[in-house]
């Protein structure tokens, strides 16, 4: 019987608990977290079949991302980082590249970076000559590839679509041709290995560019793939805090049968405020869950049906994945609260996951400008709106 991503992800569960800490330490995952990682088939689960996929479908990434979040933020968002970036690599390639990135090394290649257009690149014979500077390359500390978007030039001039906004393309680099820079030092999601790099005049050939907003896959039959970049990323954000989130939930529930507060008679689960404040979180919780669910299996299913998302589905999707990370922000203070000084011991879940999600919010993708792009959609004010 073949096991599902998430039965997979839920494998790693005491190993992930026995290396967190030293992933934080070292400032990206550790090598045995990795090697699980392809040991369980997870790293390249969600690729295209050609690449050695499977293809889920976006109830079992959502699901398989909770699980991994729900381990370890830094774990968590290894896994909305390099299973996409992969995935997307592997279906929207030229032939050349493809063979290049993935067919050359067995179909065993992590990719990492920032695939924001921080960069330039000059049109010249066969590709470009790219230079940049990108941060908070998430997955970078152990990936064999590096994306770095950036928009193309000629004779040192933007190019301009016909909509008067340039391309926007993701060039996809051997890391050994990558410059990093030593810059994460943060909060939280320390173990992500998130770095810093950078490029200068660097020739990428064109084989191994694509363009960011591609809907049209080279490989992959996955619905996924025909929606593009934009709400496969939005779902993995929203299902990395509800993620993070449960683990707060469910360890404050655990932590509350035995914890006695200073004052209390009797164990935290007796407190008529921690009950109600649990239940009014949990339900919270469940239907940010459910609303994520809904939203993005009714795309995939317009996909299938109708072959494109309109501009109103891609807004309701950008929209769910803003709402699920605030309402588990809202989740985790209160659990972070109520759990007392048990929640600001170094080394704890809690503790971590309190820091992995405040840190994980500040992502411009999930930003309040998401509601606002939405709901000028919403409101007739465009047709559509670029980003979303």
């Amino acid at each position: 019987m073949t096991v599902s991503a998430a039965e997979a992800a839920r494998s790693l569960r005491e190993l992930v608990a026995e290396e967190s800490a030293e992933s934080e330490r070292q400032r990206t995952l550790t090598a045995r977290t990795v090697e699980a990682l392809w040991e369980s088939g997870l790293m390249q689960r969600f690729n295209p079949a050609e690449a050695g996929g499977a293809e889920p479908s976006f109830a079992e990434m959502i699901e398989t991302w909770i699980e991994l979040a729900w381990q370890d933020g830094s774990l968590g968002w290894i896994g909305i980082a390099n299973l996409p970036s992969s995935a997307a690599c592997a279906a929207y390639l030229p032939d050349d590249g493809f063979a290049e990135v993935f067919t050359a090394h067995d179909n065993l290649v992590t990719i990492g970076g920032q695939f924001f257009p921080n960069g330039l690149g000059e049109s010249v014979d066969g590709g470009y000559r790219v230079s940049g500077a990108w941060q908070f390359g998430s997955g970078t500390g152990h990936a064999e590839y590096v994306a770095a978007g950036f928009m193309p030039t000629v004779d040192g001039e933007l190019v301009v679509g016909d909509d008067g906004i340039p391309p926007l393309l993701v060039a996809v680099i051997p890391r050994h041709e990558i410059v990093f820079a030593d810059g994460w030092h943060v909060q939280g999601l320390k173990g992500t290995g998130s770095y810093d790099y950078n490029v200068t005049d660097l020739f990428v050939p064109e084989t191994r560019t694509f363009e960011l907003f591609t809907t049209s896959p080279l490989r992959g039959s996955s619905p996924a793939f025909r929606m593009g970049l934009m709400p496969i990323t939005a779902a993995g954000h929203a299902s990395w805090a509800l993620g993070v989130a449960k683990s707060m939930l469910d360890d404050v529930t655990e932590l509350a049968r035995t914890k006695v507060r200073m004052g209390d008679d009797g164990a935290l689960a007796n407190r008529a405020t921690f009950q109600k404040g649990l239940s009014h979180h949990m339900a919270m919780w469940q239907a940010a869950h459910l609303l994520v669910l809904d939203a993005f299996t009714s795309a995939e299913r317009q996909v299938v049906e109708q072959g494109a998302l309109t501009p109103t589905m891609r807004a309701d999707l950008r929209v769910a994945a803003t709402y699920a990370t605030e309402a588990s922000r809202e989740v985790v203070q209160w659990a972070h609260l109520a759990a007392g000084t048990s929640a600001i011991r170094e080394g704890s879940r809690l503790e971590r996951a309190f820091r992995d999600l405040y840190t994980g919010t500040q992502h411009v993708f999930i930003g309040e400008k998401t509601y606002m792009d939405a709901a000028r959609i919403h409101l007739g004010l465009v047709e559509d709106q670029f980003g979303l």
